[in-house]
């Protein structure tokens, strides 16, 4: 069966893994349970080995981030096959593989960065992810893309793509693994943030409207899940706020703590300003909680606007802060939103994604299209803002 190399800077137990890395081992594991063969690329970090065999998948972490792209000319020329087919994921630098391989490229595209970038990193690094960004249309103008959300695939064909080169293949959840609770949890009220913490998730958003919401529900409680480059700067808030009594930061959490966390909350909040689908939020109603929102791109293709959860703009802590307050209250709207959450994180199975990642790489190296595809958003896209 054909030999997958896949690319991304990090994997699965990298510090700061996140949605990217969950949804490449996914997909990847399950490809390889159906006879590919899979090896990926890799930065390498403190700790690891150079080479192992992660969930079916030969990983080869070479050097930090500067030698790692550096590098990865050579390093892709020497794990080609014959019947190599390479899958690129887009959410950090672009890998520009088709300037040195002819070899058959898709790349999966979570969300590119634009300006955010300068949110992310200093302002040299980040003029350099914009201008490797801009490259994007010429470069892969014979490629196959993955978007992993509607707003996904509008940000590519507004940078320039084809609309025919793009397939809309969202992260999927597993609803097995993440399940509602046997009962849902008492006083005092829990909301929840979680994911991975970098600065353009805005998490200090989360904490402004918190700080807003204690004036009115002065024993609700939060916990802050997760880590990332952005953990030390929410912590410090944190303290800056005096919230040390009310505000739960563990950092970094297994996957049995972080559906603990979920389980136990009421409600959960994200702030991003730009989200390539929001795995979380898909997880959160997976466990039969509604999330509320930022309206940004990825989260308003996640969250279904009054039937899933609520969105509010992007920016107004007291939107989010009234929205949350209107949720607590209002318990059997809270248990609704999140009854119809769970129904909608049914449809995206990682069985599925697989299965049309797959037909999308044979399709890229010369296989006949599939007759059907998939419409995880046909009746999702169209239902906004439909009214309480």
């Amino acid at each position: 069966m054909r030999h997958l190399l896949l690319l991304n800077e990090r994997d699965l137990h990298h510090p700061n893994s996140g949605g990217a890395e969950v949804n490449l081992f996914e997909v990847a594991e399950r490809l390889v349970e159906r006879g590919y063969r899979a090896t990926l690329l890799c930065v390498h970090f403190p700790g690891a080995r150079h080479e192992e065999v992660v969930r079916g998948v030969r990983v080869l972490r070479t050097g930090g981030i500067p030698s790692y792209y550096g590098r990865l000319p050579l390093l892709v020329r020497r794990a080609l096959e014959p019947d190599t087919a390479i899958v690129e994921h887009l959410c950090k630098l672009p890998f520009l593989t088709p300037l040195y391989t002819r070899h058959p490229v898709v790349a999966v595209t979570h969300h590119l960065f634009g300006r955010t970038a300068f949110q992310q990193v200093a302002a040299p690094i980040a003029l350099g992810v914009v201008a490797a960004e801009r490259l994007i249309p010429w470069v892969y103008r014979r490629c196959s893309f993955i978007a992993v959300s509607p707003s996904t695939r509008d940000d590519l064909i507004a940078r320039g793509l084809r609309p025919e080169q793009i397939r809309v293949i969202p992260n999927g959840v597993d609803c097995r693994h993440y399940t509602p609770p046997a009962a849902e949890p008492g006083p005092p009220p829990r909301i929840l943030a979680f994911g991975r913490i970098e600065p353009y998730k805005r998490f200090d958003l989360v904490l402004q409207a918190f700080l807003r919401l204690r004036a009115e529900i002065p024993d609700a409680t939060l916990a802050i899940v997760g880590g990332g480059t952005g953990l030390d700067a929410v912590r410090a808030d944190i303290r800056r706020h005096g919230l040390g009594a009310a505000v739960q930061c563990p950092g970094p959490v297994d996957e049995r703590d972080k559906v603990r966390h979920i389980r136990e909350a009421h409600l959960v909040l994200n702030a991003s300003e730009k989200e390539g689908w929001g795995l979380t939020v898909v997880e959160a109603g997976a466990c039969a909680r509604p999330t509320i929102a930022s309206d940004v791109p990825g989260l308003r293709d996640a969250v279904i606007d009054g039937e899933t959860g609520l969105l509010v703009p992007h920016g107004d802590v007291e939107a989010l802060a009234a929205a949350a307050v209107r949720l607590l209250r209002d318990e059997p709207l809270r248990l609704r939103l999140g009854a119809q959450a769970r129904s909608w994180a049914e449809r995206f199975s990682w069985d599925g994604v697989a299965e049309a990642t797959a037909a999308c790489i044979e399709e890229a190296c010369g296989a006949p299209a599939a007759a059907t595809a998939p419409t995880w958003f046909a009746s999702g896209e169209a239902r906004r803002n439909p009214g309480l």
